[in-house]
């Protein structure tokens, strides 16, 4: 069994994949929402166990994104006790929410819980994850990272790829400077000396018609940017 942990306290992180892997458990972790929505609809995973209050991306944003691709099961854990946040998080298509602090047990116990009842009752195998998103004339492919239109093949760097799948993964969806800028760094040095908005001027002069007007990554003034465009993914 394979589980992925969206986990952005270290400590915390290294305690549950300490003791999931001493019961057998096969583990990632993903420090924030970005990279956690990344590893969780393009990696098998059996189970994931996330953090609501996340950098990048919070636990509601990233359990929608899963969403829209896969049904994989999914436990929240959250220091977040009020009832209100227990109905949301169900409501938005979570299996299971567990307050912080918990004994490890009752982890364990939730896990398997979760595990018996969906396997009891299969969704969608993982196998049939989407292998690309298309929009408008484009299609970005997940195994070859390879950006297509109908006028050919465009070249993404690291960075742009990575904010290309920041905004697929959650479209309409407005994205801050700091939650794009969680998921860029550590990807491309020059990150650190140029502003995010320099990186998406980049990316729109690759995929919009008129980068000074653009229809696809939108302004919201104040706030971030949002992905205008419907997206559908291709099997």
């Amino acid at each position: 069994m394979r589980i992925l942990i969206v986990e952005d306290e270290a400590k915390t992180a290294a305690y549950l994949s300490k003791g999931l892997t001493e019961h057998g458990y096969v583990v990632d972790v993903a420090s924030n929402g970005i990279e956690g929505l990344h590893l969780a609809t393009s990696g098998p995973y059996d189970l994931i166990l996330l953090d609501v209050m996340l950098p990048g991306l919070d636990g509601w944003g990233v359990l929608d994104g899963i969403r829209r691709q896969r049904q994989t099961p999914v436990l929240f854990l959250s220091a977040r006790d009020e009832v209100s946040d227990r109905v949301k998080g169900l409501e938005l298509g979570a299996d299971d929410y567990l307050v912080k602090p918990f004994a490890f047990s009752e982890l364990l116990a939730r896990i398997r819980t979760v595990l018996r009842r969906t396997q009891a009752h299969p969704v969608a195998s993982d196998s049939a994850a989407p292998r690309a998103f298309r929009f408008c004339e484009w299609e970005l492919n997940l195994r070859t990272r390879r950006l297509n239109s109908t006028a050919g093949p465009v070249e993404l760097t690291h960075t742009e790829y990575d904010l290309l799948m920041a905004f697929l993964g959650a479209p309409q969806r407005i994205l801050t400077r700091e939650q794009l800028l969680e998921l860029i760094r550590g990807d491309d040095c020059e990150v650190f000396d140029r502003s995010i908005d320099v990186q998406i001027l980049r990316l729109r002069r690759k995929i919009e018609a008129d980068p000074s007007r653009p229809q696809l990554i939108k302004t919201e003034r104040g706030l971030g940017y949002f992905f205008s465009a419907k997206v559908e993914t291709v099997a």
